[in-house]
């Protein structure tokens, strides 16, 4: 009786993740005989609580990349602070390599004004109210890590009185 209650907790709490591909792409790795083909996927999986990760698989099939993207993104999670009006507490840039994100806290009713797969990882964190804008290279892998860079150092204005305080 109690594992059934365990297994159905289990599912519900698989299934209050949701996950979006950004991009699939089939990739070649030259060897002795030819070439190997194989399918990389980057997935974001987000909960539009405040919690976010981005994950890359790689497979010789699309349904294999997909799943190892999920459990590497499941992995990477990373839990943000939003305000009361589904917004940042404050500015912040995200760099990944050649891409930077710029983030901006937006007024209540203006939505995610993002493109790309930084408006996928907005969106599945759970904010409404951003202004984004991508700088640097267009790849979506590192724009996504960008983005969740910046979002992964946001405080809020409580966090910085209790490092206040044990200073």
């Amino acid at each position: 009786m109690i594992s059934k209650k365990k297994n159905i907790k289990n599912k519900e709490q698989e299934n209050a993740w949701e996950e979006r591909v950004v991009q699939v792409r089939r990739v070649t790795k030259v060897v002795k005989g030819g070439k190997k083909l194989s399918f990389r996927a980057i997935l974001v999986v987000g909960d539009e609580k405040g919690q976010v990760g981005v994950g890359v698989g790689k497979a010789s099939d699309v349904i294999g990349a997909v799943k190892k993207a999920v459990t590497d993104a499941k992995k990477h999670l990373i839990k943000i602070p939003l305000t009361r009006y589904y917004s940042i507490p404050h500015p912040i840039n995200g760099i990944s390599g050649a891409s930077e994100v710029i983030m901006r806290p937006s007024a209540q009713g203006s939505g995610v004004i993002a493109g790309g797969s930084v408006r996928t990882v907005l969106e599945l964190a759970g904010l409404k109210n951003i202004l984004a804008k991508q700088l640097g290279s267009s790849n979506p892998l590192n724009n996504a890590r960008a983005a969740l860079n910046g979002l992964s150092r946001l405080r809020t204005f409580q966090d910085m009185m209790q490092v206040k305080k044990v200073l």
